[in-house]
Formats: structure tokens, C-alpha cells, sequence
């Protein structure tokens, strides 16, 4: 629902159709040359000579030949991203993984609430399907990003020790064709545990450049943002990565990958996207501007001295990170003896 409200306040239309331009603006349509801009006062809108339209409200235009204005796409690159715009990093999967974060916050509080008021039958049903919610995350998080490699390696370590055992047997009955098989089956099991191995301490070792709660900015397409999770490699599925031009990434798939936070005010329709982190940077100077999203509010208690926001702990423990502590400066007490 959320979402929607945002996607609906500037969605890609016709431009005929939702502006109701006059004959003589869609005549200028077909004169253009250049990518250009029109504003229409017959529907109250901005739309571009590509078909795109944005609601803006009523506004009043004095002549004609001030409605076409030059323009480009809002955020620049380089030609990285020529190709590209800030929609191909948006993603429904982050988004479903953070309400679902929601949710989960939301039953425990409930559960809370309810002992606290010792409304224990209550408490004991709101219990139970925190457990299932719980259990169906899981399910879903191993569905879109697949078991840790942890748990591979694991798995396949079991599945090592069960085909030792079968080889021994078939050994003892001079089975050897079987034996011979086994062995096979063991040596290119061996292979995939030892790689599988390495992933995990990658996976357990990763280091992120950026944390939880940091305001960055987008290289190529230059919003504002807020880290709000991390993966130590890319996630997505196979079709996302392909429209996102991963490949094209001077690091590839094999980097941390961000979920960030899209100030609504700079592109309502982005709402939430998964960078890598070779596009993101933390500008020079503190950013302590407004910063807007309705997810802000249930994933961090609020900014620090630095501008940068503050995880609530269920956060943190969801990605295994560190509280963070701003380093001490004595120019802070100075300014507050000022004051």
C-alpha cells in the first residue's frame, strides 16, 4: 500500500491522453528534435516528448513559447550508466524484505503488549504466528538468495561421511563397479565442500564499506540515500542482475550489495533499491538535510551529531553489525560552551 502511494503520485503515462495538450503542443511534439520538456496547462502536468507525464497541480502559463524548456535525465553519470536509469536498481525483493522485517516487529511487540496487560491466551496465539512468520522468512530469504554457503558446506560434509560409510560397505562385499562409483562421487563431493568452504569465510569475513544507518549518494543517477542492509555479494535473481547490467560492474556480482533508502522527496518512485557498492560514495560534507521515507521510522531511532541515521538493534542483529559511536571531537564541547 505504501508503495502504490508513491508509485500512483508520479506514474509514466500518456502524454495526449493525461495532459490533454492542445493541437498546437502535440504539433511541437512531432517538430522536436531534441529530448524537450512541455508543460501543459490543459491537464496541469510535465511531460517530456518521449510520452512520459507527471502530475504537478494547477499552474498558469502567460504564452505558448514558454512551455518548452531543454532538459535531460534528472540524475547524470557517466558512461557507465549512459544507458541506464535509477528504476533498473529498484527492488521488489529488498522491499518485501524489509516489511517482512516489519512485520516481525510488529507481532513481537504485540506479544509484548499483551503479557504486559497478562492476556496470556492472546500472547500465547500472537507467539505462535511470530514463529510461523518467522519460519516463513527464512524459507523466503534461502528462496531468493539460496542456503549460506555455511550451511552448503555443512550439508555436504553429512553427505560425505554417509558415502564413506556406503563405500566401506560395498568394499567389504567386493563390490567394486559400486565402489568405484562412491569413490567418484566422494572426490568431486570433496571439491565442492572445500570451494563451498571458502564462500562461507568470504561471506563471514566480508567488509563493507559502508553501515547500517550511512547517508551516501548514487554515483551515476546522484540521489540521496540511506543504508538500511547489506549483502557481502550480489543476491538478486539472474533476470534482475541482467537489466541491471551487473556484468557491466567493474567488480561484478562478487562485491557487498546495499538495500538503501531513496529520499522520497528526489524520486518517489524508486522507494527502495539494491546498489553495489562501487556506485555509492559518502559525500565530503555532512549531509544533515531532511531526509523522508516511511520506512525511516520503524528502522532507526533517529540521527546522530553526524547526520547519519541510528539502527534499532533488531537491525543490527540481522546483519551481525557493531554499534556505531561517533569518534570524539573536542570542537563539540567548544561550540556547546558557545552556545
Amino acid at each position: 500500500m505504501v508503495r502504490s502511494m508513491f508509485t500512483n503520485a508520479l506514474a509514466p503515462s500518456s502524454c495526449v491522453v493525461t495532459c490533454g495538450l492542445n493541437e498546437e503542443c502535440r504539433r511541437n511534439l512531432g517538430q522536436v528534435k531534441e529530448p524537450r520538456w512541455f508543460l501543459g496547462f490543459g491537464g496541469s502536468c510535465l511531460c517530456s516528448s518521449g510520452g512520459r507525464a507527471s502530475y504537478l497541480g494547477a499552474f498558469d502559463i502567460p504564452r505558448p513559447g514558454s512551455w518548452r524548456v531543454g532538459a535531460g535525465w534528472l540524475f547524470k553519470g557517466g558512461d557507465k550508466g549512459a544507458n541506464l536509469d535509477a528504476s533498473c536498481e529498484q527492488s521488489e525483493s529488498a522491499n518485501e524484505d524489509i516489511l517482512m522485517f516489519f512485520f516481525e516487529l510488529d507481532l513481537a511487540t504485540r506479544v509484548q503488549y499483551a503479557m504486559n496487560l497478562e492476556q496470556y491466551d492472546i500472547a500465547k496465539q500472537l507467539r505462535n504466528k511470530l514463529t510461523e512468520v518467522e519460519s516463513e522468512v527464512i524459507k523466503l530469504r534461502e528462496n531468493k538468495r539460496g542456503p549460506t554457503a555455511k550451511s552448503e558446506a555443512q550439508d555436504m560434509a553429512i553427505s560425505i561421511l554417509r558415502l564413506r560409510a556406503e563405500l566401506q560397505n560395498a568394499i567389504q562385499s567386493e563390490k567394486y563397479d559400486l565402489a568405484a562409483d562412491l569413490r567418484d562421487k566422494i572426490s568431486k563431493l570433496e571439491a565442492e565442500s572445500l570451494a563451498a568452504s571458502v564462500k562461507a569465510r568470504v561471506h563471514e569475513n566480508a567488509q563493507y564499506s559502508f553501515r547500517l544507518g550511512q547517508r551516501v549518494k548514487h554515483k551515476l543517477f546522484g540521489y540521496r540515500a540511506v543504508i538500511c542492509g547489506m549483502d557481502p555479494v550480489c543476491c538478486e535473481s539472474k533476470s534482475w542482475m541482467e537489466g541491471a547490467k551487473i556484468d557491466k560492474l567493474t567488480r561484478g556480482p562478487d562485491q557487498p550489495f546495499y538495500q538503501v533508502l531513496v529520499d522520497a522527496h528526489e524520486d518517489r518512485n524508486l522507494l527502495v533499491a539494491y546498489v553495489p557498492e562501487e556506485n555509492l560514495f559518502v559525500p565530503e560534507k555532512r549531509d544533515k538535510d531532511t531526509f523522508d521515507h516511511p520506512y525511516a521510522s520503524f528502522l532507526f531511532y533517529g540521527m546522530d551529531g553526524a547526520g547519519d541515521f541510528i539502527p534499532i538493534k533488531q537491525l543490527r542483529e540481522k546483519y551481525s553489525q557493531p554499534r556505531h559511536e561517533l569518534p570524539y571531537n573536542p570542537q563539540d564541547e567548544d561550540d556547546k560552551k558557545d552556545a
